[in-house]
């Protein structure tokens, strides 16, 4: 068809009027011109629209050229959308016009379109984030609209258009970008920072959905204990929209190395487990039940909760893999070898929508605090956020191969030991079984069985390779006496006591005279312990091979007391029950002294300060001192123990009049126990917590947590639900007063991050869950024999116990071994492969609670070199600078001399030291203020180093101003020239006059060399003792201190 014939344009004027009243929404376009003649209104015509662009770029002002006509009055659109890798579909140009008088004539119109300066410059000083654009679409399209309707733009739609058509522009990469002339000047500052960075290309961090959530090997107990794991939002915003998408359509894989010991208990046993915001369980939750099948539980979006099981068991002893994967309601679960070949697959299909978000909450591996973890060791663990995979494309490798063969040979040897045992023990067993009867008819043979030589089983039947291989424990089990009634019926209950009596045996070698010259030997036998149940043995073996305890470096209830071997006041107050200060307590208890009745109560109750541990004895103590002194703690501790039947009978009825008497005479802790009674006797919770808050604004801890346990549990009276803001609160005041079940559920929330008031702090948390961990009473037990042991002058002993304790983290035992360390050095070169004095300090410095000695140790290590350690002038200063903030005189003392042989003291020391620099910017003014800060911590009743600097100091200042007055200066010189000329006229008159004018020279040996004080460092004692509950009273007690703790 020919194109219609061009019209005849209209006037000038005319067309610049119609142009003005066109309305546009982006800039200014050329004037429209007719590229067609006109046809005759009696034909048929078709609206189009056609797109040309010479650059198909996204740039700044590009030049379109539409095409169209129209044949009724119409409306051109014009319309650029964008995607970008976070959002699709956004509008980011808009253009139209009206065409009422050129119909059925085509024409053609330049369009320069305008975009978002993000799109199309790079950044500079005022674009500070452009985009990346993917792709953009420019649409053109045709309405019939009349004039009426021209501003309805909600009509427009591009779908319902006669006439449409578009084209795509390419985008352009950021950095290919032109700068923007933004017609501002910047500030010369402003100009040259920019300038610094503008052509440098920022690099993203590299990110995948890919997480190693476990990198190490981990033995879980089984215990509720685990491994927490919290993932946050992703930083490419490309993944976190994918994540986002998956929300209700979860994709993603599980890999997880195990090497099981023991199917589940009871019910189940946790393996991985999402926990979310609102403490529930969420998608995924994998757990292990009784017969050793994988059970798993999934959380729907509509709020249920679904869980399958499958139809395969786990093995045990033996490493496998387990990769679980989801895709939407599609389950796949498998089971692989060492070897990576498939043992078992199982899928799952479901028309559910699974609810997953898992940055909402946190994950779990092994135990928490809502169900037991599994008993296995956890190998490497892989994480894929958003991808399922098959087996093949996994990559979760077993990097320490190592480890993994030691731990299946240690299994191996085991199995064989337990039978061993079990197998011995129920030969003998029947063999007794069988003479007793025998007794019953022969009164000779009962007699020999009673008072002669116990019997010996020498004929084995294993074979001579197994007798060979464990020799030394059929010797030790021929030995033992399986007739006494320890060794008990139940098979795994025998096993670990001979694991038990092995570790005594080998343990009782050792702390003899040169025992630990034997402890290669002894290691075998700890492995058979250990083989046998008994984990005291295991713990053991880890420290030998973690310190080299006479072997070569291998990296694979009672209270703790806070002794110092360093401290003489402390270790002079250590007795026995033929002590002084044992005699000197019990004689003044006999005579109603309260506070002596308390302290000989409390040691003989707990086994504190060398006293054995009496129960029965010290509830004699409580009883006398309850009934004759009428004191309120004694009242108190003697109700607990009638409550609860601790070496004496039960009797509530006791027990509740004496703590309402406590309670009557104002004791908090008496208050809280009341409470505590109506809670768990009476299950009347509003008298109880009555009573806990009267106690909790007394200031009593248990009361505090007790109240968070009534809103957690949610039967606080009055309050409908639980409130686990409010219970966190109460917690966290419970854990400021010490109380240890508080303190472990803060430092849960702060692992967690799950309660608002408890930001995840993991660092915070391990301070708070460590302070728990050294009240542990086995470790309070070691470090009483470790010091024992010191005060008999037994070394190897201390030094085989203070070790012990020391590798658990224990500070004080930390610092103690260092000491022996540096006063036997002969001892820690024979037995020890690494270098105690160093380590130990080393690690002492590295707690909260450090001592201020250890950090002047460290101090003057770094300050000299230590052996194969280099020196280290800044870390000895900082080392100085940490005793003195602990009040250490002999901090501020050292550093003082730091400066007097030359060097400068860093400014971040000196404002962590809170001294402004500002005003002590001379050495004169620093040492100034070092010397007063020194006399100021020190004793200053008595003359001290401090106090002598201190007083040389100013006698140096006092010196130097005098030789620097000038008016002195010619005083001295003109008397000197009256003292030459006598001298010339006589010797002997030179002499008098020169004996008689001779000045005394100042004092300068008046500060000892040597940066190490030999003051002692008295540390405060801080006895640290559970409760007798969990719900009850708590209190940390000092030997010094006459009040009673119970």
């Amino acid at each position: 068809m020919r194109p219609p014939a061009e019209p005849r344009g209209p006037p000038p004027l005319l067309l610049v009027l119609l142009t003005n009243f066109v309305l546009s929404f982006g800039k200014e376009t050329l004037q429209t011109t007719a590229v067609a003649p006109q046809f005759q209104k009696n034909m048929d015509y078709v609206d189009f629209i056609h797109l040309n662009i010479l650059e198909k770029k996204v740039l700044n002002n590009s030049e379109v050229s539409v095409q169209y006509l129209c044949s009724k009055p119409c409306i051109i659109s014009l319309e650029a959308v964008a995607s970008s890798e976070f959002r699709t579909g956004v509008p980011v140009y808009r253009r139209r016009w009206k065409d009422e008088k050129n119909l059925y004539v085509s024409r053609t119109r330049q369009v320069h379109l305008k975009f978002p300066s993000i799109m199309v410059y790079r950044d500079d000083y005022i674009i500070r984030n452009s985009i990346i654009v993917h792709s953009v679409i420019l649409y053109a399209w045709i309405s019939h609209k009349s004039a009426s309707n021209y501003d309805d733009e909600q009509s427009e739609d591009y779908q319902a258009a006669v006439a449409k058509n578009y084209t795509f522009l390419e985008a352009v990469p950021p950095f290919e970008r032109p700068y923007k002339d933004h017609k501002v000047c910047l500030q010369w500052g402003a100009d040259y920072l920019w300038m610094l960075q503008a052509n440098r290309i920022p690099q993203c961090p590299h990110e995948s959905d890919g997480v190693q959530l476990l990198e190490f090997i981990y033995a879980s107990s089984g215990e509720k204990t685990g491994i927490v794991k919290k993932f946050e939002q992703f930083e490419n915003r490309e993944l976190e929209t994918v994540r986002q998408h998956q929300i209700d359509y979860p994709m993603f894989t599980v890999s997880i190395w195990l090497y099981l010991l023991h199917h589940c208990e009871k019910d189940l046993c946790g393996i991985l487990y999402f926990i979310d915001s609102k403490e529930m369980y969420g998608t995924p939750a994998v757990f292990l039940n009784e017969e050793g099948y994988v059970h798993i539980q999934m959380h729907l979006v509509r709020g249920d909760d679904l869980a399958v099981k499958t139809s395969f068991s786990l093995p045990l002893k033996q490493w496998f893999r387990l990769d679980i994967s989801f895709k939407g309601g599609q389950i796949e679960v498998s089971s692989v070898g060492k070897n990576l070949k498939r043992h078992h697959h199982q899928s799952f299909t479901f028309r559910e929508d699974f609810y997953y978000d898992d940055t909402a909450g946190y994950f779990v591996l092994g135990g928490s605090g809502y169900v037991n973890g599994i008993e296995a060791f956890f190998g490497p663990v892989k994480y894929y956020r958003l991808s399922v995979l098959e087996t093949e494309q996994i990559s979760n490798p077993h990097h320490d191969k190592d480890t993994v063969e030691q731990i299946e040979v240690y299994y191996e040897r085991c199995l064989d030991i337990q039978e061993i045992v079990y197998d011995y023990a129920y030969i003998v067993r029947q063999g007794e079984k069988m003479r007793r009867s025998c007794y019953y008819e022969n009164y000779y043979l009962e007699l020999i069985h009673k008072y002669g030589e116990k019997s010996q089983c020498d004929a084995f039947m294993w074979g001579k390779e197994l007798m060979e291989k464990y020799h030394t424990l059929f010797k030790l089990l021929q030995e033992m006496d399986f007739s006494s009634p320890d060794v008990l019926e139940d098979g795994s209950d025998t096993v670990v006591e001979v694991g038990r009596r092995i570790f005594e045996k080998v343990v009782k070698g050792l702390s003899s005279a040169n025992g630990l010259s034997n402890l290669g030997s002894s290691v075998p036998l700890l492995v058979d312990s250990s083989c046998c149940g008994y984990h005291k043995a295991s713990y053991f073996l880890a420290v030998i091979f973690e310190t080299g305890l006479g072997v070569p470096v291998d990296r694979i209830k009672a209270f703790v007391e806070t002794i110092r071997l360093m401290d003489d006041e402390l270790l002079k107050a250590q007795t026995k029950e033929n002590g002084d200060v044992f005699m000197w307590l019990k004689h003044e208890a006999t005579r109603g002294n309260a506070a002596a009745q308390q302290r000989l109560a409390q040691m003989l109750f707990w086994g504190q300060q060398g006293v054995a541990k009496n129960p029965e004895a010290a509830i004699e103590w409580y009883a006398k001192g309850a009934i004759e002194t009428e004191d309120p703690v004694l009242i108190y501790d003697y109700a607990i123990v009638l409550f609860k039947g601790q070496g004496v009978k039960k009797n509530i009825k006791l027990a509740l009049e004496l703590m309402k008497k406590a309670a009557a005479k104002g004791l908090p802790q008496a208050v809280n126990g009341l409470g505590w009674y109506y809670h768990n006797f009476k299950r009347d919770y509003r008298k109880a917590a009555k009573h806990w808050l009267i106690a909790e604004e007394l200031g009593n801890p248990d009361a505090s947590y007790n109240l968070g346990v009534l809103y957690l549990d949610g039967i606080y009276p009055g309050v409908p639900g639980r409130n686990q803001t409010v219970a966190a609160r109460y917690f966290y005041k419970a854990a400021q007063g010490g109380h240890i079940e508080g303190t472990l559920r803060c430092s849960l929330y702060y692992i967690t991050g799950n309660m608002e008031d408890f930001p995840r702090e993991p660092e915070k948390a391990v301070i708070w869950a460590k302070h728990i961990a050294e009240k542990n009473g086995y470790l309070g037990h070691v470090i009483r024999k470790a010091l024992n042991a010191y005060l008999e002058l037994s070394w190897h002993e201390a030094l085989l116990h203070y070790i012990l304790a020391a590798e658990t983290g224990i500070e004080v035992s930390q610092s103690n071994l260092a000491h022996i360390c540096e006063e036997r050095p002969d001892l820690a070169r024979k037995y020890l492969a690494t270098d105690c004095v160093w380590r130990y300090y080393n690690f002492s410095v590295s707690q909260v609670n450090a001592p201020s000695f250890a950090y002047l140790k460290m101090g003057d290590f770094y300050y000299y070199g230590y052996q194969n350690q280099s020196k280290d002038l800044e870390l000895s200063m900082r080392m100085y600078a940490q005793a003195a903030l602990e009040g250490d005189s002999q901090g501020f003392f050292n550093l003082a001399l730091v400066i007097e042989e030359g060097n400068s003291i860093p400014s971040y020391i000196l404002d962590h030291l809170e001294i402004d620099q500002a005003l002590h910017s001379s050495n004169t003014s620093l040492l100034q203020e070092l010397y007063y800060r020194c006399w100021n911590n020190s004793n200053q009743e008595s003359i001290s180093p401090c106090s002598l600097a201190l007083l040389y100091f100013y006698m140096r200042v006092l010196w130097n101003n005098v030789l620097h007055s000038t008016l002195i200066y010619f005083m001295g010189t003109f008397l000197l020239s009256i003292l030459v000329a006598f001298a010339v006229q006589s010797f002997q008159s030179l002499s008098a006059h020169n004996s008689a004018g001779r000045r005394s020279e100042p004092l300068s040996d008046a500060i000892p060399s040597s940066l190490v004080n030999d003051n002692e460092h008295a540390t405060r004692l801080q006895q640290d003792e559970p409760t007798l509950s969990n719900d009850l009273s708590q209190q940390e007690s000092n030997p010094q201190n006459p009040l009673v703790t119970s």
